[in-house]
C-alpha cells in the first residue's frame, strides 16, 4: 500500500467530478422540474438519495483503494459477464443524450437557433475533447472544476439578489411537511430525481476509474487512460494486487480510507446538496403555481424571464448561461464514464492483448455517433430522455449494491471488510431502490393498460 497522502487539498478531484457530472438532470431539471410543479415537498429525498451514494460510493472506492481494481472488474471475478450486464444497462441510459440535448435548449434561449442541431455539435465537440487530451482524467477534472465554479457563483448571487424572504421562509417546509407527489407526477419522475440526486446508476461505479487514474492506494500501480494521438502510453497491468495486511499496509490503508471519505463528503455530498437546494429554490421562488407552465424543461426559459424580470435581464442570461455550461460539462463526463466502463470491461475480460487507450476512444466516438442518430431520427424531449435514464440508473444501482457486499465482504483482507453501518447501508440501498424500481415497473405496466 502507497503511503497516504499528507497534503489532502494536492488530492481532491475525484469527488469534485462526480459533483460536476453529477450536476445535471436531477439538480438543474428533475428537482427544480418537481419543485416548480409542487414546490418544496420533495427535495428532502435529495438527502436521502445523497447520503445512500455516498455509502454506496465509498464501498465501490474501498474495492479500488485496496486492490487497484474496478469495481467492475471485481464483479467479473464471480461471474465473468457482470461487466458486460452493467456497460450494456449505462449504454442504454445514456444513448438518450438528454444532458446535451438540455444543453443546447438553454443555448437557444441565449442565441436562437435549433436545439438539435446545436446537441449534435456539442456532441463532436465532446469526442474531440476526450481523444485529443493527452491525459483524459486531467481534462475532465479542469472541465468539471470549472463548472462547479461557475455554480456556486450562480447561487451566491442568487441567494443574496434572486431569492427573496418569502421563499427562505418557506425552506423549513422541506423538514415540516415532506410528502411523495406520486399523484402529480408519478413514479417514475421521482424514481429518476432520487436516483440523480448526485450521481446515479453507471457513474458511481466509474468512482473506481477515477480515483485510480488520480493515484489512490494501489490504483497508484495501474495505468491511467491517455490520448492515442497525443498521450504517452503506461506500460502496466489493468487487473489489480491486494495488499498484504501487514501493521504497516494497515496504517497507510486508514489514511487513505480517511482521506477518501473525507474528500466525498466535502465535496460530492456538500456540494451537491447545496445545488439541489438553490436551484429548487430558485425554481419555487420564480415559477411555482404559474398557470400554464410547461411541463417539460420549457419552464427554465420561464424562470429565467422571471429572474431577469426580478433582477435584471444580466441575471437572466447568467441563469441560462450557466446552465447551459453546467449541462455540457455533464454531458461530457456521461460520455467519458460510459466509455471508460465499457473500456474496462472489454479490457479485462474479453481482450486482455487490446490497447485500453485506443479502445476508450473509439467507444467515445461510437456514442457520439450513436447520439446524433438519435437526435436525428427526432428523440428530443430532454425531461422523458432523462427519466428513462434515471429509472435504467436506479435498477442498476439496485444490482450493484449486492455485488458490492460480496466483493468487499469475500475478496478483500479480513481486517478491511465491510462490516457495521455501512453495510446495513448498503442492505438498505437493496431495498431502496429495489423497491423504488419495482413500483416504477408496475405504474409504467399499469399505464400501457389504461
Amino acid at each position: 500500500m502507497p503511503e497516504e497522502p499528507r497534503r489532502y487539498w494536492r488530492m481532491i478531484g475525484p469527488g469534485i467530478i462526480a459533483a460536476g457530472v453529477g450536476l445535471a438532470s436531477g439538480e438543474f431539471i428533475l428537482f427544480p422540474f418537481i419543485a416548480s410543479q409542487v414546490g418544496l415537498v420533495f427535495v428532502w429525498a435529495a438527502m436521502v438519495g445523497l447520503v445512500t451514494q455516498y455509502f454506496l460510493n465509498m464501498e465501490i472506492e474501498r474495492y479500488t483503494l485496496a486492490t487497484g481494481e474496478t469495481a467492475l472488474t471485481g464483479f467479473s471475478r464471480y461471474w465473468r459477464h457482470w461487466g458486460l450486464v452493467f456497460a450494456v444497462l449505462t449504454y442504454f441510459a445514456n444513448l438518450w443524450p438528454g444532458w446535451v440535448t438540455s444543453s443546447a435548449t438553454l443555448t437557444t434561449y441565449l442565441f436562437g437557433g435549433e436545439p438539435r442541431w446545436i446537441a449534435m455539435v456539442m456532441l463532436v465537440v465532446i469526442g474531440l475533447i476526450l481523444t485529443l487530451a493527452p491525459v483524459v482524467y486531467v481534462a475532465l477534472e479542469r472541465a468539471q472544476m470549472l463548472k462547479v465554479a461557475a455554480v456556486l457563483t450562480l447561487f451566491v448571487v442568487a441567494a443574496v439578489v434572486a431569492i427573496g424572504a418569502a421563499t427562505w421562509s418557506d425552506a423549513p417546509r422541506i423538514v415540516t411537511q415532506p410528502r411523495i407527489p406520486v399523484d402529480e407526477l408519478g413514479f417514475a419522475l421521482l424514481l429518476g430525481a432520487l436516483a440523480f440526486a448526485g450521481a446515479g446508476g453507471g457513474q458511481n461505479l466509474v468512482q473506481s476509474n477515477w480515483i485510480r487514474d488520480k493515484r489512490y492506494g494501489m490504483g497508484t500501480y495501474v495505468p491511467r487512460l491517455v490520448s492515442p494521438v497525443t498521450g504517452q502510453p503506461e506500460a502496466a497491468p489493468s487487473t489489480g494486487y491486494v495488499f498484504a495486511p501487514t501493521s504497516e499496509n494497515l496504517r497507510r490503508w486508514r489514511g487513505w480510507w480517511r482521506f477518501a471519505n473525507v474528500e466525498q463528503l466535502v465535496t460530492f455530498v456538500l456540494i451537491t446538496f447545496v445545488t439541489i437546494l438553490f436551484t429548487s429554490l430558485l425554481a419555487y421562488s420564480t415559477v411555482f403555481g404559474r398557470e400554464g407552465l410547461a411541463n417539460n424543461i420549457g419552464f427554465l426559459e420561464t424562470e429565467g424571464q422571471v429572474l431577469g424580470d426580478r433582477v435584471g435581464s444580466w441575471f437572466r442570461y447568467l441563469f441560462w448561461g450557466v446552465g447551459a455550461f453546467s449541462l455540457f460539462a455533464a454531458a461530457l463526463g456521461i460520455v467519458d464514464y460510459t466509455s471508460r466502463l465499457a473500456a474496462d470491461v472489454i479490457k479485462t475480460s474479453y481482450a486482455r492483448e487490446a490497447n485500453e487507450s485506443k479502445v476508450y476512444a473509439w467507444l467515445v466516438w461510437g456514442l457520439v455517433g450513436l447520439g446524433v442518430v438519435v437526435l436525428l431520427v427526432g428523440f428530443s424531449q430532454p425531461i422523458l430522455l432523462l427519466v428513462i435514464a434515471a429509472v435504467v440508473g436506479g435498477f442498476m444501482m439496485f444490482l450493484y449494491s449486492g455485488l458490492l457486499i460480496l466483493i468487499n465482504r469475500r475478496i478483500l483482507p479480513a481486517p478491511i471488510r465491510v462490516r457495521g453501518v455501512r453495510l446495513v447501508a448498503l442492505v438498505w440501498s437493496i431495498a431502496l431502490f429495489g423497491v423504488l424500481s419495482a413500483l416504477t415497473f408496475r405504474d409504467q405496466i399499469g399505464k400501457l393498460f389504461d
